[in-house]
């Protein structure tokens, strides 16, 4: 069991854990979330005691680890870290990253070490890579075999920060399969991510970090479904439904469509899905809604709908009269009716948003 008490660390210039309490539980399976900047990478390094903590203390076993000539390394051999830069040497291959730490901390004899190392490969599906280097393997099998070599050391707690966040989205499924294996171990994990979906689905408690500390404490289907306060209430509408506004020609469409990304890579929508969704916010801003986005400011709200798996893009704007079966592109309207699933035009001249386009993808 891990009890934090009164867990703070502070900077020069900034104070991201000011007042951490929580008790972790062997075999609990704990995904950490919140907004960037909120403490989320630091907690697990303070955990692990890569950063030092300023004030409070960390108790491992009935221990304070903290406590003023403790052996840290004595922790460390308890817990295990994933990074989500790999951290793998580069002159070394597969199998010898994996056996390295066991013969030089966990004192194995080599064909001991090399055994649990192909054992371990062979989990984490890499079994014919074991003489590879690092710079011959993808972002994923390096992640994966990061993960092989944490578990060699026979770790009680395993500490995952952002580990798919370096990755290609094509290669993301592979971690967090493994992932999801090792959850069925009961191993203590404490995961930061920030794939909503895959923490749902692999946890039994979620941290969400904020205001310098662990702001809500609950069961996935608390945070998610029933946030008890209100910025995890913000954070997770954030999450579920994107918003922004086109107030000009000017606006960055470019980083737009890179908060579309974002969105999709949260709500682990399909590549086939983010694909339409990216084709509909085109041909609706870039070429039907040109027109509009000139004289008037459009908001655009994104909303995913998990059971249905369906998603919605409302477009809104004031001013005269624009249906985009009548006024826009006649070409751009005809690509995305044959694109989506329903395509509306909604006009009430008294309301403040006159103009109201629906479309369901």
């Amino acid at each position: 069991m891990i009890e934090l008490v009164h867990l703070e660390k502070r900077y020069e210039n900034s104070a991201p854990l000011v007042d951490v309490n929580a008790v972790i539980n062997d075999g609990d399976v704990i995904s950490i979330i919140g907004p960037s900047g909120t403490g989320k990478s630091t907690l697990i390094r303070c955990i692990n005691m890569l950063e030092r903590p300023t004030g409070g203390r960390i108790i491992l076993d009935g221990v304070d680890i903290c406590a003023p000539g403790y052996d840290v390394t004595k922790a460390r051999r308890k817990m295990g870290m994933v990074f989500q830069s790999f951290n793998l040497f580069g002159h070394l291959n597969v199998i010898e990253n994996i056996m390295q730490a066991q013969i030089d901390i966990l004192k194995r004899p080599k064909s001991e070490a090399y055994a649990t190392g192909m054992k371990l490969l062979r989990r984490v599906g890499l079994t014919s890579r074991e003489t590879n280097y690092p710079d011959e393997l993808s972002g994923g099998q390096k992640q994966r075999v990061a993960i092989a070599r944490t578990l060699a050391m026979d770790p009680e707690v395993i500490l995952f920060d952002e580990p798919t966040s370096a990755l290609d989205p094509t290669m993301v499924g592979e971690v967090q399969s493994v992932i999801r294996d090792l959850a069925n171990t009961e191993k203590t994990m404490l995961i930061v991510t920030h794939e909503m979906n895959f923490a749902r689905a692999i946890c039994n408690r979620v941290f969400y970090m904020d205001q310098g500390g662990i702001y809500e404490d609950g069961t996935p289907d608390q945070v998610f479904d029933n946030p008890q306060r209100d910025r995890t209430r913000r954070f997770v509408r954030r999450l579920k439904v994107l918003e922004f506004t086109i107030d000009g020609p000017d606006f960055d469409l470019a980083g737009a469509e890179t908060e579309i990304g974002g969105y999709c890579s949260q709500n682990d929508i399909s590549s086939r899905a983010k694909y339409r969704i990216d084709l509909t916010f085109e041909e609706l801003t870039y070429h039907i809604l040109q027109p509009v986005i000139e004289r008037v400011p459009v908001q655009i709200t994104i909303e995913y709908t998990e059971e249905e798996e369906n998603t919605e893009i409302t477009a809104s704007f004031g001013g005269e009269k624009f249906d985009p079966a009548e006024n826009g592109d006649d070409f751009s309207y005809i690509v995305l009716q044959s694109t989506v699933k329903s395509l509306s035009h909604h006009y009430d001249p008294k309301a403040e948003q006159t103009n109201t386009i629906r479309v369901l993808i």
